[in-house]
């Protein structure tokens, strides 16, 4: 096992340069609000496109008579369950809408290599799907991403990113969807504020490198970087596997006693993170968080293991796209808009049940 770390010295010095890496960063894409404040004709119509997909099926679609093939490719072999929960979302979104459609999915850990990940996608347009499910999350997928739109088919959706690359101003994918990564940051940085008052030590546990750790756990860094309370101890890279978070945990909280707060930047780290602090039997001392609030998260906090996570209301993601096939199928392009994102809430330890069996319902009310 592998530790892939940033030392206390390259951390700091990672505090002073970030506010200009996310400056400099911004140029490659629009943030959600950013591209909302520009193109406000899209703030409308995707504020009109979100209270459908909140809404039940009030009609079937009468138009489509040729089932659709549909190809997904996720990184879903993980603890997190925000990717297999969409899947059953659509093709259960899709079902009552009465489209007919075939789905193929492509499953692969978010470590996968990208050659695997290449020949997967090549396997998926053997097919000629009508529309392509896939994501967005490290350099190479830029280009995988840019050789299907270059071919003009199939439709390509986006998924788990919400902040348009400018570079592909003229030619974007068909859709975007997912949850705004910093606007869930942005709420879980205040409710931790909350929670933990003006001053914190903390560890950063990121993910594989790229868009996720970026949007999630650079944010968090650059969100609290003006209040010199909160001090970043050290950081990690995970790949994404609790084993390493776990480890990660256990050397950060051996080296450095002063550290009470961890910052996960996934399911998967979040667990594995709270492993080491039970092994060392920290829990009443160190506040950890997830981030998405699937199943896993949700009764980590309900048994003591987590604190606190930013909770996607999980299924809007699945009935977003569903809802887009939709429209686009019925010839409908002006009211679908380029980006839909879904809504969050602040789940923690003190949330009542009867509330957090409430937005379950909400959040899983396909895939359950």
């Amino acid at each position: 096992m592998t530790l892939s770390r940033l030392s206390l010295f390259t951390s700091l010095l990672f505090v002073l340069t970030v506010s200009g890496y996310v400056k400099a960063e911004s140029k490659e894409y629009w943030t959600y609000q950013e591209y909302m404040n520009a193109f406000p004709e899209q703030q409308q119509r995707e504020q009109t496109f979100a209270e459908r997909v909140r809404q039940p099926v009030t009609e079937k679609s009468s138009k489509i008579a040729t089932p659709l093939n549909i190809a997904m490719l996720t990184p879903d072999v993980q603890a997190s369950d925000y990717w297999w929960r969409n899947r059953i979302s659509m093709a259960r979104r899709l079902q009552e809408m009465g489209i007919p459609f075939s789905l193929t999915s492509y499953s692969f850990q978010p470590a996968t290599t990208m050659r695997q990940q290449e020949q997967l996608l090549a396997d998926a347009l053997k097919s000629n799907p009508d529309y392509l499910i896939f994501t967005l999350n490290a350099l190479r997928h830029r280009v995988l991403v840019e050789k299907i739109l270059a071919r003009g088919h199939p439709k390509l959706i986006l998924m788990n990113i919400t902040t348009p690359l400018k570079h592909w101003q003229h030619n974007q994918p068909f859709f975007y969807v997912g949850f705004d990564h910093r606007e869930g940051t942005r709420q879980l940085k205040e409710a931790i504020k909350k929670m933990l008052g003006s001053e914190a030590n903390y560890l950063m546990l990121y993910g594989t490198r790229g868009y996720i750790s970026e949007v999630r756990g650079d944010e968090f860094i650059r969100l609290t970087a003006t209040n010199p309370g909160y001090q970043l101890r050290n950081a990690f890279y995970t790949d994404v596997k609790p084993d390493i978070a776990r480890q990660a945990v256990l050397q950060a909280l051996n080296d450095d006693k002063d550290i009470n707060l961890i910052y996960a930047c996934t399911t998967d780290i979040a667990l594995g993170a709270a492993d080491a602090v039970k092994q060392l039997g920290l829990q009443n001392r160190v506040i950890l968080n997830g981030w998405g609030g699937g199943i896993a998260e949700l009764d980590a906090i309900a048994k003591g293991d987590l604190d606190i996570t930013v909770m996607r209301m999980n299924d809007d993601n699945g009935i977003a796209m569903a809802e887009a096939i939709r429209l686009d199928q019925e010839n409908k392009p002006e009211q679908i808009p380029l980006i839909y994102s879904g809504d969050f809430a602040i789940v923690d330890r003190h949330t009542p049940a009867a509330e957090m069996e409430q937005l379950k319902a909400h959040a899983f009310r396909y895939s359950q």
